[in-house]
């Protein structure tokens, strides 16, 4: 665990909120004992990675519209990008997983890393504070922000929400409608509501490939 500390670049005063957020789901599970998975604190890392990364881009891109800099935000918070953040820590090697998981080689998944990465941002922001969360953060946004990369990520909700953003009075919202699966090979599926009418769904092994999914059958039946 001291190794990880050092690649993180934070030493945390309560080491329990770093377990934590390596703690899986199927693990949790498996071991019982009140032991809590990572979910709630991949909740709460999402928020702050998001409002990190829009305040960065909002600073120091003043020349992006706004449908720019919601695509530029999702491009780099996508599970992509989190999951090639986590395996240049390797916290696969430190992942707390289950038997089953551990044998479905879980430590790679993409899913499973890019949530590990979100909680880890909130362990930090609970045991130090948002700026320590926000250096931590910075280490890999800023260089991708400044050394831009090509990338093959098409982001639906966004192009979504900007063509209903055309008519005010529209209200665009993503329904969890199901989820299967054990929980090392969950798989969600997901609605997109546009007033209370379904105009796409989508499935995925995380919530948000499932909402991708969705926001890209509506484009697809509108046309797009």
């Amino acid at each position: 665990m001291k190794e990880l500390e050092k690649r993180i670049g934070y030493t945390y005063k309560n080491i329990s909120y770093l377990e934590n957020a390596l703690t899986h789901s199927s693990y949790a599970n498996e071991v019982r004992h009140g032991t809590k998975s990572n979910e709630r604190l991949e909740f709460l890392g999402d928020a702050v990675l998001s409002i990190v990364v829009s305040d960065y881009i909002y600073r120091n891109c003043p020349k992006l519209p706004e449908g720019e800099l919601s695509k530029l935000r999702a491009a780099l918070v996508c599970e992509k990008s989190l999951c090639r953040f986590s395996a240049a820590l390797g916290v696969g090697s430190y992942l707390r997983l289950s038997r089953g998981e551990k044998n479905l080689r879980g430590d790679e998944r993409p899913s499973i890393l890019a949530d590990a990465f979100e909680a880890i941002i909130a362990s930090i922001y609970l045991d130090g504070g948002m700026e320590q969360a926000r250096k931590f953060i910075m280490r890999f946004v800023e260089p991708e922000i400044k050394n831009p990369k090509p990338r093959a990520f098409k982001d639906y909700k966004t192009t979504l929400q900007e063509i209903i953003q055309r008519n005010p009075e529209e209200k665009l919202s993503y329904v969890l409608a199901g989820e299967e699966g054990p929980d090392h090979d969950k798989h969600f599926f997901v609605e997109v509501h546009l007033n209370n009418n379904v105009i796409g769904k989508g499935g995925g092994r995380s919530k948000k490939e499932a909402e991708q999914q969705a926001a890209r059958e509506a484009l697809k039946l509108m046309g797009y």
